[in-house]
């Protein structure tokens, strides 16, 4: 009992004072006036504040799991925009097979080993044989190219990054078609070289270059990057610098494409080679 009556003498003006405020608030807030008017603003605006806060909290962690669906969106709006454009071509065939005539598919990987300061470059990605990787496959980014698949296993595939001097690319200038071959010579990790455009052809710094769709690998019109400089140092040709449209220190996701013609275009192809 007495250290009740010691707690109280010691801490009974704070009480005392806290309850007196308590009061006074009750009052200003019950009564319509001025004050109580100021005072649920005051509370309004700071439950406002702090909801506000909680709500960017949570956001930014689901961030990681909104990602994920966009990928997986944009995954299949690229196959459908191929099985659109594919059976465009056709106005009176109908058939319940959904991926007719489509002749790209696209397989979300991510790139789990990218080295980007050697003179040949490769980068892992965390998909193989299981998902349907097979060697000789394109691999583009968000914004653009970004290699070719040379080794596929059962979980995990390596592709030779573009940024390596064996990389060999058939690319053209978007506003004229004129082509040439896209190679990189080592020494800047955001350009390629694109040679072969004859001198007569009209070429400007910001000209869009892209891939032709030539080979069995790359589709057409996929983004490599835009002309930065350009100049001549002798002959009938340019030699021109692109600058890549992928930033590769800051590669992570990317899309593996399954050409499904592969096989009877290399058929064909390999039937005149041999035939001539």
């Amino acid at each position: 009992m007495r250290n009740l009556l010691n707690f109280l003498k010691k801490f009974g003006n704070i009480f005392l004072f806290v309850l007196l405020e308590a009061i006074a608030l009750y009052l200003l807030a019950s009564r319509p006036n001025y004050h109580s008017i100021k005072l649920s603003k005051a509370l309004n605006a700071t439950t406002a504040f702090v909801n506000e806060k909680v709500n960017r909290a949570s956001d930014y962690f689901t961030l990681v799991e909104i990602n994920k669906q966009l990928l997986n969106e944009n995954i299949e709006l690229r196959n459908a925009m191929q099985r659109i454009y594919r059976s465009s071509e056709i106005s009176t065939f109908h058939v319940t097979d959904s991926v007719y005539r489509q002749q790209y598919m696209y397989i979300l990987a991510r790139a789990v080993n990218n080295s980007v300061n050697k003179q040949k470059n490769y980068i892992t990605l965390n998909k193989g044989m299981l998902n349907g990787v097979r060697k000789d496959m394109a691999v583009i980014g968000p914004d653009g190219i970004v290699g070719i698949i040379i080794e596929a296993g059962r979980n995990y595939s390596i592709a030779m990054s573009a940024l390596n001097l064996d990389f060999r690319l058939s690319a053209r200038l978007s506003k004229n078609g004129y082509f040439g071959s896209l190679t990189w010579d080592g020494s800047d990790i955001n350009c390629l070289n694109l040679n072969e455009i004859p001198r007569h052809v009209s070429v400007a710094e910001g000209d869009t270059v892209e891939t032709t769709g030539f080979s069995a690998v790359f589709p057409e019109g996929i983004m490599v990057g835009t002309v930065s400089e350009f100049g001549v140092s002798g002959g009938d040709f340019y030699n021109i610098k692109v600058k890549l449209a992928t930033q590769f220190k800051k590669l992570n996701n990317v899309y593996v494409i399954v050409n499904l013609n592969k096989e009877e275009q290399k058929e064909i192809e390999s039937d005149i080679q041999i035939t001539r």
